[in-house]
């Protein structure tokens, strides 16, 4: 790994539009103080951040190192790590990272790094993978430099390990996830690339008409009736059914569910990987809209509900509790009404807000060779 004449390491952190861009701009403002302090000897880096979609049309590891490799060739830098939010496999395994220390590249993958604290984590990964490649060129046959650049990552109890790298690649040092642990990390960090939170205000059409049902329902005095004599494990069943119905409509109608005509055992797992970080995406978006939907119809109900009117129709005095009770049951009906509401919805719109920019564009490259 060669340093500039003026004595400053450049840095370069190439990453995927959308999330992975956010989350490199969030890593660049405090990276060079940190790398300075800890590699020591005065050293000073330059950090550069530099948005493209480098994963375009691909996800083989080896591929994408080598569009890493050219893309360092045509610029001055010293040093590139590459981001993305696309979940990265090789042999099998479940990518966080490759290393080349001669030619100085990180190709790292964020979906592994979990869900929680991704932003701490993100920067933790860059900054060691930085410092291992900064660090003096590897003597004798052992390869790569012995210290772990995932050190904090690494440990008797953590998903994270080396593991082999073949022999036609540059890579020298690799970090995959495996077993349940490493599964469930890399599953709740595709979900939160996708950002569930977005399916609220991207179902726009649904929601409407989930607020109008929930409205009309709200002052119809049998949904009253029905409500009170409702108990909680109903209500419970209620809940659970029509928010199933809303995932599953929103995930045939707007052709969420991925397929794939590769019948390998890899294919399905990361087929199988896919299919559940959508129903997870989906599933909190809905959840989200059901809690939503739950405190509006509680304000409309202390808003509009009499007394009177209520014991009148229902033969029991209206109690607090049953504000809630009313409310809980009005949202499962709106929610139907809300998935009936969703067909009006376009399926790019739904998928602009069900997945992730990067994820967007595999499922298009996907559905173009199916086509073809």
């Amino acid at each position: 790994m060669r340093v500039s004449s003026q004595g400053v390491t450049v840095v370069a952190l190439l990453a995927d539009p959308d999330a992975p861009t956010e989350i490199a701009q969030r890593v660049a403002r405090v990276l060079p103080a940190r790398l300075a302090e800890k590699s020591g000897h005065g050293r000073r880096f330059d950090v550069q951040v530099v948005s493209e979609p480098f994963t375009a049309g691909t996800e083989d590891p080896p591929t994408l190192m080598r569009r890493i490799m050219d893309r360092r060739r045509e610029e001055s830098w010293d040093i590139v790590v590459a981001l993305t939010d696309l979940p990265l496999h090789s042999h099998g395994r479940k990518l966080v990272v490759d290393l080349d220390h001669e030619h100085g590249l990180a190709l790292l993958s964020l979906p592994p790094l979990g869900g929680l604290r991704l932003q701490t984590r993100a920067r933790q990964a860059v900054e060691e993978a930085v410092l291992s490649l900064a660090g003096p060129p590897a003597t004798g046959a052992e390869g790569p430099p012995s210290s772990q650049p995932l050190g904090r990552f690494v440990g008797p109890l953590a998903p994270i390990h080396r593991a082999r790298v073949g022999e036609e690649e540059t890579t020298d040092l690799r970090y995959v996830v495996s077993g349940p642990r490493g599964y469930l990390r890399i599953l709740s960090g595709m979900v939160r690339a996708n950002r569930p939170w977005r399916l609220v205000p991207g179902l726009s059409k649904a929601l409407a008409a989930a607020l109008a049902t929930g409205a009309i329902a709200t002052v119809n005095s049998t949904v009253w009736s029905v409500a009170e004599s409702l108990s909680v494990p109903r209500l419970v069943i209620a809940m659970v059914g029509s928010v199933a119905l809303m995932i599953g409509w929103l995930i045939v109608d707007a052709q969420l569910w991925h397929r794939s005509t590769d019948a390998s055992p890899e294919e399905r797992k990361r087929t199988g990987l896919y299919n559940a970080s959508t129903i997870v995406t989906v599933g909190i978006g809905v959840l989200v809209c059901y809690v939503g939907l739950m405190i509006i119809n509680l304000l409309w109900a202390l808003f509009i509900l009499n007394d009177q009117v209520f014991a009148s129709m229902t033969r029991t005095p209206l109690h607090a509790a049953d504000y809630w009770t009313l409310s809980w049951f009005v949202a499962s009906v709106a929610t139907v009404g809300g998935a009936l509401g969703s067909g009006l919805e376009s399926d790019e719109a739904v998928r602009a807000a069900a997945f992730s920019k990067r994820e967007q564009e595999r499922r298009s490259v996907l559905q173009d060779d199916e086509v073809e």
